[in-house]
């Protein structure tokens, strides 16, 4: 550790790690009205950016299956595993970003300037451990990534189709993939700022009006909560848990967008608290109104009576899809850029037009998968278990393996955590468990209930778990008593008239039970 040896070592470090960032905006730029306010809406790199960032991007899409997960696993089992691997997240990303920081105090001590080159994970990997764990990193995090952008596009047509049933989920996949493209002009994660404040809006409006509205709503008729059953289903469950709190696989970029990295540390472990306050609430309440009847709807807003406050919950989370697409499909488009030569180039127009190839396998896999619930747990188990906890484990230890290295690090590891012995044990457990229930036993659960997917809808199915249409006499909404009928048949399709029904209707859910709760 520098500290240890004498002070004039330490001090030109300290300035190396410090020092470059703000003259890398603000090279030419007069300070103009208008500059100051592209700063306060575009260039961040704040601590309190990389919070929101880290928040915004954790969550997004996932809050609405954690309710499926709690049905898998039951209460007590969800609750525990949201608190394990929130932990176990903020571990691996406190790896990560000491790996970064050594990385990036090597290459400067070097005189590697940085000035208009992203660091990337892979990167990362190279320069500290060697070209083949370099591949085997990029091959892990660009499939990820992929897989995470699609997992965004499924999201926003699942979404949207219950404001807006008039086209099936695979049009509405085509008409999103085209506006998700238009990611391609955001130059680096400096330019999130607006957008990821905005988006931890969008998630803490979305998570308050699950809990809320389900305890209104109070149990549904002959509730059960039979989870867990089948060892298929905890352990799908236990991995889109795993998947939630795997959101750090741009941790090196949101860290670069940083002016002083070197204190990203504890901004996970804050920003997994303040995400834990969003899902623990959502997931139980949901779980706790609708029990097994999560088990067939994995998106919580199916089961969610209609009106005003679900709509704007669906947009809110339409437009937060958007932007997390757009973290997802970044870095990306750098590894690509990187690849074909232009990531030096200035013109944002062309860097733009070379993007494009990025966002159309995206696109297309979006709609030959288009499973949303159970594609979380695939992408969980086979990626995100690699990419985020196991790699970075397994890099930390083998960095730091030998006394010298350990005696050079930039950052030793803290006390609490047992100095370098613990930190060794912390991660060679995650590596076990992660391996063993993460990748194994997860990855034949989602596997099995992926492919069980795949034969009961087919693949390039036009609307995953939509209503089966009604027939002939009931498709009239103006008709008042059919679409009330039509409701009182299944308490899960949403009825096709948002108006209620006059006279005959029953009494609505949330009245008839709420004797039931005193």
């Amino acid at each position: 550790m520098a500290s240890n040896t004498n002070g004039s070592e330490d001090k030109p470090v300290e300035t190396v790690v410090g020092g470059r960032y703000m003259e890398m905006e603000q090279d030419g730029e007069a300070n103009t009205v208008k500059s100051r306010l592209s700063g306060l809406l575009w260039h961040g790199g704040s601590a309190y950016d990389a919070w929101f960032s880290c928040a915004s991007n954790q969550v997004a899409q996932v809050l609405l299956t954690l309710p499926y997960s709690f049905s898998q696993l039951g209460m007590t089992s969800g609750i525990l595993f949201q608190l394990f691997y929130g932990l176990l997240g903020s571990w691996t990303a406190y790896l990560i970003s000491i790996l970064y920081l050594e990385y990036r105090t090597r290459k400067e001590r070097e005189k590697v300037d940085f000035r208009n080159h992203v660091i990337q994970w892979f990167e990362v990997l190279d320069g500290l451990l060697g070209k083949h764990w370099r591949n085997v990193g990029l091959a892990f995090n660009c499939t990820f990534l992929l897989f995470g952008s699609v997992i965004q596009l499924i999201a926003c047509a699942s979404n949207i189709y219950y404001i807006n049933d008039k086209l099936d989920k695979r049009t509405w996949t085509y008409i999103f993939g085209a506006c998700c493209a238009t990611t391609v002009f955001i130059p680096s994660f400096h330019n999130y700022r607006i957008w990821s404040f905005l988006g931890l809006v969008m998630t803490t409006y979305t998570a308050w009006y699950l809990t809320v509205a389900s305890l209104l709503h109070g149990q549904m008729e002959g509730v059960k909560h039979s989870g867990p059953t089948k060892m298929v289903l905890y352990f799908t469950g236990a991995t889109n848990i795993l998947y939630t709190f795997g959101g750090h696989a741009v941790t090196v970029e949101i860290m670069h967008a940083m002016w002083r990295p070197q204190k990203f540390k504890a901004i996970y472990l804050l920003a997994t608290l303040y995400v834990l306050t969003l899902t623990l609430p959502s997931a139980v309440s949901v779980y706790w109104a609708f029990g097994d009847a999560l088990l067939t709807h994995s998106n919580a807003f199916a089961l969610l009576p209609r009106n005003a406050f679900r709509d704007m919950a669906v947009v809110l989370m339409l437009i937060h899809q958007f932007i997390t697409f757009g973290f997802a499909c970044t870095p990306l488009y750098f590894v690509w850029e990187k690849l074909i030569g232009l990531h030096d180039c200035r013109s944002l127009c062309k860097r733009a037009a070379a993007r494009l190839p990025v966002v159309i396998p995206i696109w297309f896999l979006a709609i030959i998968f288009p499973f949303f619930g159970p594609i979380n747990s695939a992408v969980g188990s086979l990626l995100v278990s690699f990419t985020v906890y196991i790699i970075p484990a397994l890099a930390h230890m083998v960095t730091f393996r030998s006394a010298q290295a350990r005696e050079n690090a930039v950052e030793a590891p803290p006390k609490f955590v047992g100095r370098w012995v613990g930190t060794f044990i912390i991660n060679a457990f995650v590596v076990g468990w992660v391996l063993v229930v993460g990748f194994g036993f997860g990855g034949w659960a989602s596997m099995t209930n992926f492919i069980h997917q795949i034969d009961t809808f087919g693949l390039f199915t036009k609307c995953y778990q939509c209503p089966p249409p009604p027939s002939p006499v009931l498709a009239n909404p103006p008709v008042p008593l059919p679409s009330n009928v039509h409701n009182l048949t299944s308490p899960f399709i949403i009825s096709p008239s948002p108006t209620p029904a006059p006279a005959p209707a029953p009494m609505p859910f949330f009245l008839r039970h709420r004797h039931h709760h005193h």
